[in-house]
């Protein structure tokens, strides 16, 4: 499975080895930055790229890592067709893909450890989305949502 990831100054590091060990678990990954540290960079830039790459499916899911999660969750959730979340432990991570069909997973570099990270990228990773009839009706509706928001900027 091809892997969009991105994050950054305040997730570089985090992202580094988080890169590292989605390949070990047999993963392409895609590193859409940043390459380097840059205290000065935005996470919107990397939230989008990634995004956008996972919209366009030309990645199957998303890894992105900001400082807490929530900027880059939220600038992510702004690309019809992501669902992103920030996850802070691994039952959630694979909650949200096999419930919600989310495709992005946020981690915070400031708030969450490297190994409970792992644990959560093992976890989304690994899920997929169950199909159930449940879950498919509140997904439809959720899409609905995005479809109306998008007539009502028209």
């Amino acid at each position: 499975m091809t892997i969009a990831i991105g994050a950054d100054h305040a997730g570089f590091e985090l992202k580094e080895e988080l890169k590292t060990f989605a390949e070990k678990l047999g993963h392409d990954v895609a590193d859409l930055g940043a390459h380097e540290y840059n205290a000065l960079d935005d996470y919107p830039d990397f939230a989008a790229a990634v995004a956008m790459e996972v919209a366009a499916e030309r990645a199957s899911k998303g890894i992105l890592i900001c400082g807490s999660g929530v900027g880059a969750s939220i600038a992510a959730n702004k690309v019809v067709g992501v669902r992103a979340a920030v996850c802070c432990e691994p039952y959630s991570a694979h909650q949200g893909v096999e419930h919600d069909d989310m495709n992005v997973v946020v981690v915070g570099s400031r708030v969450t450890g490297i190994e409970v990270a792992k644990e959560i990228i093992a976890s989304f990773l690994r899920a997929e989305f169950s199909g159930e009839d449940r879950h498919v009706r509140r997904l439809n509706k959720v899409l609905k949502i995005e479809s109306l928001s998008l007539e009502g900027k028209k």
